[in-house]
Parts: C-alpha cells; structure tokens; sequence
C-alpha cells in the first residue's frame, strides 16, 4: 500500500483516532487524508501483529468507526488534538 510521508506526531494521533471508536475513518480521511485502506495499512505497520488482529477485531464490529452505518449525529466527545 502506497502511503503518503507522515511526521511522527501524525502518526501517533492517526493511531490515536482510530483506536478510538467514536472517531470515525471519515474524520481521519478528512483531517490527514487517509482512506481506510490507508489506516489498515498503517495501523499494520505501527502494531505489533496481535495488537493489530486486537485492533482489527474490534474495528468491524463497531458501527461507530463509518459515518454512513452510525445511527447518531455526532459522538459524546471530541478530543481537544483533534482539526474539525
């Protein structure tokens, strides 16, 4: 997977946002310019392998990480780190 050069800091807070299952990948697509594809990408390179499974697990089963499967507007929180 082709991914775009990212600085440190943007990695970490693009592992941050997609541990947390509020964020959906749009959020990440719009703020870094990431497709999912991208993130998986990523997400696999950073973690170790079964953090990653762990993590990958825990993705699919969340109605909350895409905005088109949510059955809410907007999330409970927004992270004080995050553009939009």
């Amino acid at each position: 997977m082709n991914l775009p050069e990212l600085e440190t800091e943007a990695i970490d807070r693009i592992v941050e946002m997609a541990w947390e299952d509020r964020t959906p990948f749009e959020a990440i697509a719009e703020q870094f310019g990431l497709q999912e594809k991208q993130v998986i990408a990523l997400m696999r390179r950073e973690m170790k392998a079964s953090s990653f499974r762990m993590w990958r697990d825990r993705v699919t089963s969340r109605k909350s990480k895409h905005l088109y499967k949510r059955d809410f507007v907007a999330g409970r929180f927004k992270s004080a780190n995050q553009k939009t």
